[in-house]
């Protein structure tokens, strides 16, 4: 867990306790929908671990962070169609935990009795900061499939992007469908900048930010990682390269170091 995490249960407390009759029970029930909803978050990146794992990937560790959370994969996929099958992975968990609340929502709701008919979604909108079960239900049950919506959206590296960039990798290189989909993320972070602007929604600009500098930085990774695949280690190595054998003395290690330019010795 990133430190930064411990800012939305702040935030959550702040918020939440604006609409309860007491700051301090307001501020509790805040710090627990956080909680709840980022064991939803933990349990979609746990969805994108177990298929990971499926493919002998290893998965060291999940951060959380105010704006999600991150399975770090010890190594990409091999084929495309692992990377699809991962990444389509944690939204389907959110899938799976909204169907499950939804029966729960449905029978509090009907058991609440609003004068012989339902609420409307406005009036359910606008009670769910409330604290209270059923608007806990119904604000967990929207915001997971809110997750789902946001997260397949075609922003690379979000999941979506993910999956746009494993269909494009079936029919093209993958160095040419990942360049595709990086700009195709670019496009999705600016149109997120520009509605965080105009509307001043911080979350939306820090998501920018991460789908910018994170899909230049895969971009940038795959490229290299291209490049040097058809390189040998010795067309790598200077001509004149010096070496080191393991029978020299430490005092001709320290001799080379200061007395050339080179930094690096193969032993």
């Amino acid at each position: 867990m990133h430190w930064s995490f411990l800012l939305i249960l702040v935030y959550g407390a702040f918020i939440f306790s604006q609409r309860a009759g007491s700051l301090v029970i307001g501020a509790l029930y805040g710090v627990l929908v956080m909680l709840l909803l980022f064991l939803c978050v933990t349990l979609h990146e746990f969805g994108h671990a177990v298929v990971a794992r499926h493919y002998h990937i290893k998965v060291p560790s999940i951060t959380l962070l105010p704006i999600g959370g991150v399975a770090n994969l010890e190594r990409m996929p091999d084929r495309p169609s692992q990377e699809l099958a991962i990444a389509i992975a944690g939204p389907l968990v959110n899938i799976v935990i909204a169907l499950l609340l939804l029966p729960v929502a449905a029978f509090s709701i009907g058991g609440l009795g609003f004068g012989g008919g339902l609420p409307t979604p406005r009036m359910l909108a606008s009670n769910m900061m409330t604290p209270g079960f059923t608007n806990l239900i119904i604000y967990l049950l929207s915001t997971n499939i809110l997750l789902v919506i946001f997260n397949l959206l075609p922003a690379f590296p979000m999941d979506g992007g993910r999956v746009l960039r494993a269909l494009l990798a079936m029919a093209m290189p993958y160095v040419r469908a990942t360049r595709i989909a990086v700009y195709v993320g670019r496009i999705m972070a600016l149109i997120f900048a520009v509605v965080g602007i105009a509307g001043g929604g911080i979350f939306l600009l820090l998501i920018a930010f991460f789908v910018y500098v994170g899909g230049s930085a895969e971009l940038e990774n795959v490229t290299n990682r291209s490049v040097l695949r058809n390189i040998d280690v010795g067309r790598a190595l200077r001509p004149q390269q010096m070496t080191l054998f393991t029978s020299d003395r430490l005092n001709r290690a320290v001799t080379l170091l200061m007395t050339s330019h080179q930094s690096v010795y193969a032993v």
